[in-house]
């Protein structure tokens, strides 16, 4: 209200001065709410209602559509907020994430949650990205905020730093609500943020880290997994559609990777032809046409406008990388595949593509692993096909085919050096991963955890005009196989070795992947493994190559050991010790000799086994082979069990554990481990045994071999120990 005195038969404001404006603490000249101004009174008082304030801003976009499992992103932002609500600190939620993960539905879903408990408003703007003609600068926006706050537009102040100290007053009492969307920067936003106790969210396409200074909780977005991506395209179609063809639907998940944009475009598209089937639209997607184009409600509104945007405003060296990353056909990479790619060292473009988020960080314990989304792996291809040089990009191929190569030859060399013996061709400065460490166990370990991408190269290598790297790369991941018995990945890298290496006309290299895909295959199929055996002696015999011919005899041996026919199988041992020995390869004459003394101790003759499983182990013990050296002393452990010398029989399976355990090599292990058991058993230690035993065949179910015929000797151990006699 507005008060006035009556004098003289006229209107005077303030006690009779000539009228002048009245402004208020914010520099307003409107007068808002009651306002008693005076001088001095005569006469009577009249009240006049002033202009009503203005209804607290609602700038919040409509939530469009129920969230589909951000369950644990809100958890964590409530968390935030409730911990920060104990003073009168406001509260700054920072959601980033790659162009149309759902970071803006999230805010919007949290906000709207808190509606009743921020009474005094809520602000909104679209920041764009902040870059090009429809970004927004801080300054056009906190003119904007203050506006809608009340603040007339002659008493906004002109100057920039003006505006955000007004803008502080302003909110510093106010509970308010606050999105700041698609923001560039931390600079871009920290004078957006209101002073008072008021929660604001930023959602970004790249990650801000300097808004952990403004106390920001980072909450970093990924896409769907792949139950959630279903449930949001069901919700697009309805259920009865998508039930009617539920294959068909969870495909079209998959292809959207797991991206709410996408599958919202998916969805829509599908929504307004209600009569189309899915499969159509799985046909488009999956066809020889690029995906991209396909995810776009309009030209500027889809997965491809996303990642333009994230692209553009890449460093020249990201870009790069980005563009090359679409040559790596595995699904992780570390640190030195990178640098392979780049040609150079590419941490700090690794840094600005996780910053953008078109890589993210993979979960490995201890290692620095990342990923590429399979949408963002199909634009960076796209890009690179527009950008880059052919022979730029099969340099680049080369250098992280060699990277591999280099990096499994080392591994390869640490857990058995006595197994290469056919020349590599990667170039002498191939990167080498610096995550192998000292031990056989990490050496392993990296084998396993690239098997992925080794496969992929295998598979890929002739296709990309390098067919030597498939030969070569089966070859190197042999330690893994033996060791850790991946069957089916066994097979079929050297079926693809054997393939290139016939194409090149390379005998001794296809006489190894022979031999090596018949050991994958006695445990399971003896007479195949036999045949590739056979086949690769006919072709050491053709080409004159006598100790080819001597091992191929050794390991037809196996075949027949294993087809249960044990004279066949001593015949071609023995022939093969002599014939090894001849040309000098006493390492596989002890193996065979090791062999030979596994068929006697089997035939009830455990003395010559044990004198064969001596010999052959003091021959692999100074060949360096530490591995074979502690499967001989196995052999020796049941040989002295059945010979009755129960301490000796001990003392071998303890020494073989104590090589083979820090080698981690399970199966092995497991087989040490039930010699052990079996020796306890000898003595009456019952309890041991059973703790041995149960250690072992937990180790076979792990290597998936409780088939094995050691296997069954340790469950049968364990029916005998155990009070119910349940193994």
């Amino acid at each position: 209200m507005t008060v006035r005195s009556r004098s003289s038969g006229g209107y005077m404001e303030n006690g009779g001065r000539a009228p002048q404006t009245v402004r208020n603490e914010l520099g307003d000249s409107t007068v808002r709410g009651p306002v008693l101004q005076t001088g001095v009174v005569h006469g009577d008082i009249h009240v006049h209602d002033g202009p009503a304030p203005p209804p607290p801003p609602r700038q919040l976009p409509p939530l469009r559509s129920p969230l589909t499992d951000r369950s644990a992103e809100l958890a964590s932002l409530e968390r935030h907020r409730l911990d920060a609500s104990d003073g009168d600190a406001g509260v700054l939620g920072v959601l980033t994430g790659l162009g149309g993960v759902g970071k803006s539905a999230l805010a919007l879903s949290w906000l709207h949650s808190l509606r009743s408990d921020y009474p005094d408003g809520q602000l909104f703007a679209d920041l764009a990205g902040g870059s090009g003609p429809a970004s927004r600068s801080p300054d056009e926006v906190v003119g904007h905020f203050l506006r809608a706050l009340g603040v007339g537009h002659s008493a906004i102040p002109a100057t920039f730093s003006e505006r955000v100290a007004m803008y502080r007053s302003v909110t510093t009492h106010r509970r308010l609500l606050v999105l700041l969307d698609d923001a560039a920067t931390a600079a871009q936003v920290r004078p957006l943020i209101p002073a008072g106790p008021s929660v604001t969210v930023v959602t970004s396409r790249t990650r801000l880290l300097g808004l952990a200074l403004d106390g920001g909780h980072a909450v970093p977005l990924e896409p769907l997994d792949g139950e959630s991506a279903l449930a949001l395209l069901v919700s697009a179609l309805g259920p009865g559609r998508a039930e009617a063809q539920q294959a068909e639907a969870r495909a079209l998940a998959e292809l959207c990777g797991g991206l709410p944009l996408a599958l919202r475009v998916v969805g829509s598209r599908l929504a307004a032809r209600p009569g189309r089937p899915l499969a159509a639209a799985l046909r488009e997607l999956t066809g020889h046409r690029p995906r991209l184009p396909r995810l776009a409600a309009d030209r500027d509104q889809g997965v491809q406008a996303a990642l333009d945007f994230a692209y553009a405003g890449l460093p020249e060296q990201a870009a790069r990388l980005h563009r090359l990353l679409s040559l790596h056909p595995g699904p992780e990479f570390g640190p030195s595949a990178a640098d392979a790619l780049l040609g150079s060292d590419a941490a700090e473009a690794v840094e600005a593509l996780h910053t953008a988020h078109l890589l993210s960080e993979a979960t490995a314990a201890g290692t620095e692993r990342f990923r590429v989304h399979d949408l963002v792996r199909e634009h960076a291809a796209s890009v690179a096909a527009d950008t880059d040089a052919e022979q730029e990009r099969a340099a680049a191929f080369r250098r992280l085919a060699d990277h591999y190569l280099a990096t499994a030859t080392l591994a390869e060399t640490r857990l058995d050096p006595a197994h290469r013996d056919l020349a590599r061709t990667y170039g002498p400065d191939a990167p080498v991963t610096d995550l192998l460490g000292d031990s056989d166990r990490e050496a392993l370990d990296w084998l396993e955890r690239e098997l992925p991408t080794l496969m992929a190269l295998v598979r890929g290598a002739s296709e990309a005009g390098v067919p030597t790297l498939s030969w070569q790369l089966a070859d190197a991941m042999w330690p893994l196989f033996v060791r850790r018995k991946f069957t089916s990945e066994w097979q079929e890298a050297y079926e693809h070795g054997l393939a290139a290496a016939t194409s090149l006309g390379d005998v001794p290299a296809q006489c190894r992947m022979l031999t090596s895909q018949g050991l994958g295959l006695l445990s399971r199929d003896p007479e195949s493994a036999l045949t590739l055996f056979e086949a690769a002696a006919t072709r050491f015999a053709a080409s004159g190559d006598r100790l080819g011919q001597a091992r191929a005899l050794s390991y037809q041996g196996l075949a027949h050991q294993r087809r249960g026919r044990d004279r066949e199988a001593a015949t071609l041992f023995t022939s093969a010790a002599e014939r090894l020995r001849a040309v000098g390869d006493t390492r596989a004459a002890a193996l065979a000799t090791l062999n030979l003394a596994e068929i006697n101790l089997r035939g009830a003759a455990p003395r010559a086994a044990a004198e064969q499983a001596r010999q052959a182990g003091l021959a692999l013990d100074a060949a360096g082979d530490p591995y074979n050296t502690a499967r001989a002393a196995v052999t020796s452990s049941r040989a002295a069990l059945a010979l009755e010398d129960r301490e000796g029989a001990e003392r071998h399976a303890r020494a073989a554990l104590d090589v083979l355990r820090p080698l981690a090599a399970d199966y092995e292990t497991a087989r040490a481990l039930t010699a052990l058991a079996l020796a306890h058993e000898a003595r009456g230690e019952e309890e041991a045994a059973g703790e041995r035993g149960t250690e072992a065949f937990t180790l076979f179910e792990a290597a998936g071999r409780t088939a094995s015929e050691d296997a069954q000797v340790v469950r049968a151990c364990l029916a005998r120990v155990t009070a119910d006699g349940d193994g």
